[in-house]
C-alpha cells in the first residue's frame, strides 16, 4: 500500500454537480486506500444528498476567502483548473525554499478520448509567477487508453454488481415495475427530448422512464405541461409511464443505472458510471447501453470530443446517429424510435472490458505521486 499522505483537493462548483461528483469520488477512493484528504469546495451543499454519510479519512472544507489556511500537506490537486487557495500555495513554496519537501502538485484535467490526452498526460509545468513560483505542476489526464490516467473505479465494483438485487432496489425506491423496459434520464435540456418522449409514448413496447431530479425532471415536466413530483407517476400515451425520482446519494445513482435497460447520462462523472454499469444476466455481468449528452461548449468544441469518444467505443452507426440527434442544437424532424438496445449493449460490453483491464485513476495517481516525491 502507498504511504499515507495528506492531500488537498480543490473543487469549484460551476453550474452543475459533475465536478463535485468527480472530486468526491476521488477523495473517497484515496481515503479508502489509507490516504488523508482535505476536500476544499466553494459550494459543498450538494454533498448533503450526494454523500450524506461522508467518508472516513475525508475532511470537507468550505472554501471561502475567509477560510483559515491550515498547514501545507503533501499533495496538492487542483481539479479542472480551479486555482487553489493562494495562501496554501505560498505556504508550500515557502516550505520548499526553506529546504523542506516540495508538494506534488497535480493539475487534474477533464476527461477526453481525444489524441492530445496521451501526449499531455504526466507532463510537468513549472510555475514561473505568483505565490507558487519555483514549484512544478504535473498534468494528469483521465482517459480511456493505457497511455492516460484511466478512470475512477472503486475496488470491488464487479462483486457489488454481481450481488445487486434489481427488483428489490426498485421496490425500495417506490418504483412499481412489472417487467417493462426501464430507461433512466439524466440530462440538461436537449432539443431532442420531446422527440424521445413522443417515440417512447408511441412505441411498440411498454416503457417506464425514470427521470432524475433537477434539470431533467423540470424539463420533462415543462414538455408535459405539469410539474413532476417524486413518487407521482405520469402516463404519456399508450406505452410510456414517467416516474420522477428523488435526489439520491452517489451509490444509489449507480444502482439506478444498473437497474435500467438504457441510460441517458450527461457530463463527465455520470458518463464513467454509465460505462461501468452492468447487471448479472445468467452467469455474466452484461453492460447496460447508454446515450451521453456531453456538456455543450461555445463554437461546438464539444462535438470533436464526443466523436473521439464514439470512435474509442467503436460505436455502430445507429448508436452514433442517436448521439448526434441527442446532442444537436435543433430537434429531430420526427419521434425517436427503433433503439437497438441489444446491439448497443454488445458494443458497450467490449468497451467496458477494455477500460476495466486498465488500472483505475486513483491507483495511477498514487503511483505518479510516489514517483514525483
Amino acid at each position: 500500500m502507498a504511504p499515507a499522505l495528506l492531500w488537498d483537493i480543490f473543487c469549484k462548483v460551476i453550474d452543475n454537480h459533475g465536478d463535485l461528483g468527480v472530486c468526491w469520488r476521488l477523495s473517497a477512493q484515496l481515503a479508502s486506500q489509507g490516504q488523508r484528504v482535505r476536500l476544499w469546495v466553494d459550494d459543498p451543499a450538494a454533498l448533503g444528498w450526494m454523500a450524506p454519510r461522508g467518508a472516513a479519512g475525508v475532511t470537507v472544507l468550505h472554501w471561502t476567502a475567509a477560510q483559515t489556511c491550515p498547514g501545507p500537506g503533501d499533495v496538492l490537486v487542483e481539479a479542472f483548473g480551479c486555482d487553489p487557495a493562494p495562501e496554501l500555495i505560498a505556504a508550500h513554496a515557502e516550505r520548499a525554499r526553506a529546504g523542506g519537501q516540495k508538494p506534488v502538485w497535480i493539475n487534474l484535467e477533464y476527461l477526453s478520448a481525444e489524441p492530445y490526452v496521451e501526449r499531455m498526460h504526466g507532463l510537468p509545468s513549472p510555475v514561473l509567477a505568483g505565490p507558487g513560483t519555483g514549484l512544478i505542476k504535473h498534468f494528469f489526464y483521465p482517459g480511456f487508453t493505457p497511455a492516460t490516467g484511466g478512470l475512477l473505479r472503486e475496488a470491488g465494483l464487479g462483486v457489488r454488481q454481481g450481488r445487486f438485487d434489481r427488483a428489490g432496489w426498485l421496490r425500495g425506491q417506490g418504483v412499481s415495475w412489472q417487467g417493462e423496459r426501464l430507461i433512466s434520464l439524466f440530462c440538461y435540456e436537449p432539443p431532442a427530448l420531446k422527440a424521445l418522449l413522443d417515440g417512447l409514448a408511441g412505441g411498440a413496447a411498454p416503457v417506464q422512464l425514470l427521470v432524475t431530479a433537477g434539470r431533467a425532471s423540470a424539463e420533462v415536466g415543462r414538455l408535459l405541461g405539469k410539474p413532476l413530483r417524486a413518487g407521482e407517476q405520469v402516463r404519456v400515451g399508450d406505452k410510456l409511464v414517467v416516474t420522477p425520482m428523488a435526489l439520491v446519494p452517489q451509490p444509489e445513482f449507480d444502482h439506478l443505472l444498473w437497474s435500467c435497460d438504457l441510460n441517458f447520462v450527461r457530463g463527465e462523472d455520470s458518463l464513467v458510471r454509465a460505462l461501468w454499469a452492468a447487471r448479472t444476466q445468467g452467469t455474466v455481468l452484461q453492460a447496460v447501453p447508454f446515450i451521453w449528452q456531453i456538456y455543450p461548449q461555445h463554437d461546438d468544441a464539444h462535438l470533436p470530443k464526443l466523436s473521439a469518444f464514439l470512435d474509442w467505443m467503436d460505436a455502430p452507426a445507429s448508436l452514433r446517429a442517436l448521439h448526434s440527434a441527442w446532442n444537436a442544437d435543433e430537434p429531430p424532424t420526427g419521434p425517436i424510435r427503433d433503439m437497438d438496445i441489444t446491439g448497443w449493449a454488445a458494443c458497450v460490453q467490449q468497451a467496458r472490458g477494455r477500460a476495466m483491464a486498465q488500472d483505475d485513476l486513483a491507483t495511477q495517481l498514487l503511483r505518479l505521486v510516489e514517483k514525483k516525491r
